[in-house]
């Protein structure tokens, strides 16, 4: 578990009086929309906790929420206003706070680019231009594993249907076609032929072909601290994640117990993050393991999506949000395990976009064998709106077991038990925030 917000626990002074503990230095923290990260983070850190929000996403974050988090300090990124002139009012706003953030926290794939941006010119430590690149664009990604002596699928940037086929004429169908900037595989399709290029808009998205790759696909996530990674911690996925998008069961499963990836993680992370040059935070990665060679997938610097890093903390006993917040704040947590198990998260679905005329209650899936908690997202009346997002749910269970095996089960058990029904859309009803679900 990290260390208290106030410093090291039991610290004396040399009279042998218990001397008053360091603050902790202020976060500035990007918040694009809520999660169990953020959520947290407003409780904990409160008082050393500062928000970065981006008026472009105003719609994504709840009236619900805005009051959960009003008791923290937030400066909003105007639209359309140059990043220089917005980082001198944070700078001249920032100044008037009881104490302005020295460190700085972005947990979000979509707005890497914009807020390491803004943090560099609002003179905080961030991420250079090209560690964004090789984080967010997935070219650029895959081209730094390679210089990294890692195996990877083969990929190429296409501007056109011409260029697909090319590449399929190569590597075969089926292949995977995806924006390079995509996460939550919006817009990321498997192509079994040509017909499905038919309605791809070439010119909306910078575009990448890549090899399907078969074999067994695994999430792995870290925290780094000075340059070192402090421990990496395994995820199985009973479904892909392109299965997920197509109505498949969608979970991930911490594998704290039991036959986990037949590779060294922490040596495959620290390799990566030497290579990216990373100093510090929260790395989340997918790979391939495919007749014992791993295939480095992708890569992001942030929390990991949906509530894996929930599993992690649930199932090696610690205080993993805690640990986040202190390598943000440029402290090592001691990462000290209670226990070992297997802890998954299931999202609940969400069928389609309407009004929410029933959902079973949480109260009955608690009763189902192995439930850790229920987190319900939406409500009998509520107007949701889904889309294909990997992330995109009415709410998510979490399930513990001694295997992955058994954790699996108790999660279809969850999903036999779990109903609910959706009345159409109003006419009138507002179109959906990206991948987001109205609460």
């Amino acid at each position: 578990m990290s260390a208290p917000p106030g410093g090291v626990p039991g610290h004396r002074g040399q009279d042998g009086a218990a001397a008053p503990e360091p603050q902790p230095p202020v976060l500035l923290l990007a918040d694009d929309r809520a999660t169990s990260f953020t959520r947290y983070a407003a409780r904990a850190a409160a008082g050393r906790l500062v928000l970065l929000r981006f008026a472009a996403q105003r719609r994504a974050l709840s009236p619900e929420y805005v009051r959960e988090t009003a008791h923290l300090p937030a400066f909003w990124i105007r639209e359309g206003v140059p990043p220089a002139e917005e980082a001198r009012r944070y700078r001249a706003w920032a100044a008037e706070l009881p104490a302005a953030p020295t460190r700085f926290c972005n947990p979000s794939e979509p707005q890497q680019e914009t807020a390491q941006e803004f943090a560099a010119l609002a003179g905080l430590p961030h991420l250079t231009r090209q560690q964004v690149r090789w984080v967010r664009d997935k070219a650029a990604m895959k081209a730094r594993f390679r210089e990294l002596g890692l195996a990877t699928a083969a990929w190429r940037r296409v501007r056109a249907p011409a260029e697909v086929l090319r590449f399929a004429g190569r590597y075969g169908w089926p292949l995977v076609l995806k924006p390079v900037d995509s996460f939550a595989c919006i817009d990321t399709h498997r192509l079994d032929g040509p017909a499905a290029l038919d309605g791809v808009d070439w010119r909306a998205r910078e575009w990448m072909a890549e090899e399907f790759l078969t074999g067994t696909e695994w999430e792995a996530c870290a925290l780094i601290h000075g340059g070192r990674v402090l421990d990496a911690w395994p995820s199985a996925m009973p479904c892909r994640p392109l299965e997920i998008v197509s109505g498949a069961m969608n979970a991930n499963i911490s594998v704290a117990t039991g036959a986990g990836p037949p590779v060294d993680l922490p040596a495959l992370v620290q390799r990566i993050t030497t290579g990216m040059g990373i100093d510090h935070g929260y790395l989340h990665m997918e790979f391939f393991e495919r007749d014992g060679t791993v295939f480095a997938s992708e890569v992001g610097l942030r929390m990991a999506g949906c509530e894996i890093a929930a599993n992690h903390g649930h199932a090696y006993g610690f205080d993993i949000f805690g640990a986040t917040l202190d390598v943000y704040r440029g402290r090592r947590p001691e990462l000290r395990y209670r226990h070992r198990r297997c802890v998954g998260d299931l999202l609940l679905p969400l069928p389609g976009s309407g009004v929410v005329r029933h959902i079973t209650p949480a109260e009955q899936l608690r009763r189902i064998p192995g439930t850790l908690d229920v987190v319900l997202q939406v409500g009998a009346g509520d107007t949701v709106h889904s889309r294909r997002a990997s992330h995109s749910a009415s709410g998510h269970v979490h399930v513990a077991g001694d295997s992955v095996a058994q954790v699996e089960r108790r999660m279809r058990a969850v999903l036999d038990a779990f109903t609910i029904e959706l009345a159409p859309l109003p006419h009138s009803a507002p179109a959906a925030a990206e991948g987001g679900t109205s609460t």
